[in-house]
């Protein structure tokens, strides 16, 4: 998955909720003896996700939010292990949460995410000092009871904690978490309404757990392990919840979130889904949900005037290898759906892609994203790519270059490999030097800059569709045609180009028309046309 972009933040640090029923005030623990919290989370949508329901599970716990690890005494990490540099930062910030413990002797850390894998727990203590508590990603629903909290200090009328829910399987020779008791806990916090969402204008709604593929460089199979899909009717209800709740904006998530429904049993509704997959390991779909299937019954929520329910619906992370002609006619068919597709490629080259385990070519990855584009006319595009894997030559990172300057993408998240311990690629030679690695990501970030601007600038003059999900941090300084304009709200069309513009913070959860005044190789600025201004669709 991506780097997050963060929705719009809660306004301050949350309290727990009072008790329904007043008469329970007096059994409610006192604040100042529960351990205010703090989640720091690096990394990608579904480890926001996952924080929420942490925080949520401590909100109803009693605990409070405290604004910062400094005023906090109880520390949460979730953790990125996708790259050296993620799990870096933590690293880093042992020292600082020692001396806090010092200070706070009753300060306690705990660590999660795809850094906390079961082989590895040994070398935790030693790599994390500060750490106190390690819970891998799928035993993140026992952290309440796992610091004690859920039953001795739960506030009274609470439904109780989920219990313990982390397992393992294998993975090859590895012993690994597994997600099977993910979707319950995911519904029962529903039902309790203890997911303690960053945002009241988009939300994140995970459909499918941990990862079957097969890159040799990533982790994320060996931290969250293999694929389970949460039922249909259970994501369609918190979709529609959502709804109820005046979400604008739903993102569906998945490590793989086009590999969704293929480890449910077959269900007589789906019998009409005829499909198999025919890239990397077939698999047979047959009555089976699939994504396309969950996309077009969401897009069939719609509220009395027959609009969706929900105007914005999008899914991250696609593999190439499920991009399948039904969840395209999909995205053609449903109004509600984004016009983007975040569609990694990893690398040009056919035998790095073979050795990075990706399982299709290039010549397969560019008819897939010929055909999306035949089919949703200016949808945006964006991928991931890794330079400097084990054994690329220039002549093939060229190739990679030349499919940038082909495919002509909106955005590039782009890192240079580093190699991740337990995976499959550290048996092959990092061969390739670090200087190498540099100038070869600094080249591609240097063309890729080029093309968003080409491709931004394209939108000079027009009228967008904007989303305003936050307001601007305040600047020391402002452009010339906006000084003493201030405050900036920011936003993202239905393409995902994030769009600056000046407006008042009334307008956040709106959706605005802004006329684009100026690009950038990464975001667009313009200017708010009041409704009576905008021209007539």
């Amino acid at each position: 998955m991506p780097p997050s972009s963060a929705p719009a933040s809660a306004s301050g640090p949350r309290l727990p909720d009072a008790p329904a029923d007043e008469r329970l005030g007096e059994y409610v623990p006192d604040l100042a003896s529960l351990p205010r919290f703090h989640v720091w989370t690096l990394g990608c949508q579904m480890n926001r996700s996952d924080s929420e329901e942490m925080a949520g599970r401590l909100l109803a716990a009693g605990c409070a939010e405290a604004p910062s690890m400094e005023t906090a005494d109880l520390v949460v990490i979730n953790t990125c292990a996708i790259r050296e540099g993620a799990e870096q930062k933590v690293i880093g910030r042992q020292g600082h949460l020692a001396r806090l413990k010092a200070a706070n002797p009753g300060l306690r850390v705990v660590l999660t995410g795809c850094s906390v894998r079961e082989p590895d727990r040994g070398g935790l203590r030693r790599r994390y000092p500060a750490v106190d508590l390690f819970l891998r990603p799928d035993e993140e629903p026992e952290l309440v009871d796992r610091l004690g909290l859920a039953s001795a200090q739960g506030a009274i009328g609470s439904a109780g904690s989920p219990g313990a829910v982390g397992a393992t399987t294998t993975v090859g020779r590895a012993v690994v978490g597994v997600a099977d008791g993910l979707s319950a806990t995911r519904a029962r916090a529903i039902g309790e309404g203890t997911i303690a969402r960053g945002s009241a204008i988009s939300a994140w709604l995970p459909i499918i757990y941990g990862c079957d593929k097969t890159c040799t460089y990533c982790i994320v199979p060996f931290s969250r392990g293999p694929e389970r899909s949460r039922p249909f009717d259970d994501i369609v209800d918190e979709a529609r919840a959502l709804a109820a709740a005046g979400y604008r904006e739903v993102t569906l998530l998945g490590q793989n979130v086009n590999s969704y429904g293929h480890d449910l049993a077959p269900d007589p509704r789906f019998v009409h889904v005829d499909a198999e997959r025919w890239a990397g390991r077939r698999l047979d779909l047959h009555g089976r949900p699939d994504l396309a299937e969950l996309i077009r019954a969401i897009d069939g929520l719609r509220t009395s005037d027959g609009r969706p329910a929900i105007p914005r619906l999008r899914f991250v992370t696609s593999h190439p290898w499920d991009l399948s002609d039904r969840l395209i006619a999909a995205l053609a068919d449903c109004p509600s759906v984004c016009e983007h597709l975040h569609l990694p490629v990893q690398s040009g080259d056919d035998a790095v892609l073979r050795r990075m385990g990706r399982q299709y070519t290039i010549d397969h990855y560019r008819e897939r994203l010929a055909r999306i584009r035949d089919a949703v006319p200016g949808i945006t595009i964006s991928t991931d790519i890794i330079v400097g894997f084990c054994g690329e030559t220039e002549e093939q990172f060229g190739r990679t270059l030349e499919l940038l300057e082909t495919v002509r993408y909106d955005q590039v998240f782009a890192a240079a490999y580093s190699p991740r311990p337990g995976t499959p690629a550290t048996r092959l030679a990092d061969d390739v030097p670090p200087g190498t690695k540099r100038r070869r990501l600094n080249e591609l970030l240097a063309l890729q800059q080029a093309i968003g601007l080409e491709r931004n600038e394209a939108w000079i003059g027009k009228d967008v569709e904007v989303l305003v999900d936050s307001v601007a941090p305040a600047r020391g300084h402002a452009h010339d045609d906006e000084r003493g304009e201030l405050p900036r709200v920011v936003g993202r069309t239905r393409g995902n180009k994030l769009v600056h513009l000046v407006g008042d913070p009334d307008l956040l959860g709106g959706e605005v028309t802004v006329r684009v005044k100026h690009a950038g190789p990464y975001a667009l600025r313009g200017q708010y046309v009041p409704v009576s201004d905008a021209p007539m669709r």
